[in-house]
């Protein structure tokens, strides 16, 4: 069970659930070394608690455009978020409302796990693949695990897909200066569920 509140100053364990202590099961933490790094996905299972107000507060899975609807404020984005990232999102929204809501989010079943644990590598590389995600892992941990590029890459206009608080960013990446030069200024860190392309050339 991993889990994500929001406050408003430093609370403890017990506070933030109402007097009641909240566990984070090792082997879903083990995800990553910080599970607050794990970004929920479709048909994980969200519990969203509002302090004092049961009313409020539910369990559902994630639906497959990525929300979960909480009673009061509707439907919230929470693919590709982080328990922490939730809680402070439904905070803001129940705050119309309700004056300074405490708000846990607890990732109760990780469903979605195989899928974003993963980081894929397409295009112009020898094997493209989806491979674990490993943590620290960066751009050429991943292309050297696809092979690396074939002759007909256009390797500093690779591509890195990220999808991130709901909005989706794409990442230059100068892969041919990372591999000929050692320039390591665009071998950016990597995240469950990120994309990375190499494009072929222009003939």
């Amino acid at each position: 069970m991993i889990t994500g509140c929001e406050t408003l100053g430093p609370v403890s364990s017990s506070s933030a659930s109402g007097g009641q202590k909240i566990f984070v099961d090792e082997s879903a933490a083990s995800v990553y070394k910080n599970a607050q790094e794990y970004r929920i996905g479709v048909d994980d299972v969200v519990s969203v608690n509002v302090w004092k107000n049961p009313d409020l507060s539910v369990e559902v899975p994630v639906r497959p455009d990525g929300n979960i609807s909480v009673p009061l404020i509707g439907d919230v984005e929470v693919g590709g978020r982080t328990p922490t990232e939730v809680a402070a999102s439904i905070k803001q929204d129940l705050s119309q409302y309700l004056r300074d809501p405490q708000v846990t989010v607890i990732l109760a079943e990780l469903k979605s796990h195989e899928f974003l644990s993963r980081v894929r590598i397409t295009g112009a590389v020898e094997t493209p693949k989806s491979i674990p995600y490993r943590q620290g892992m960066t751009v050429l941990d991943a292309v050297l695990e696809a092979g690396g590029v074939t002759k007909f890459a256009s390797a500093d206009a690779t591509k890195l897909y990220r999808r991130a608080g709901g909005k989706s960013q794409v990442i230059p990446v100068k892969l041919n200066r990372i591999l000929k030069k050692g320039d390591l200024k665009t071998n950016h860190d990597i995240l469950p569920g990120d994309v990375i392309t190499v494009p072929e050339r222009a003939f």
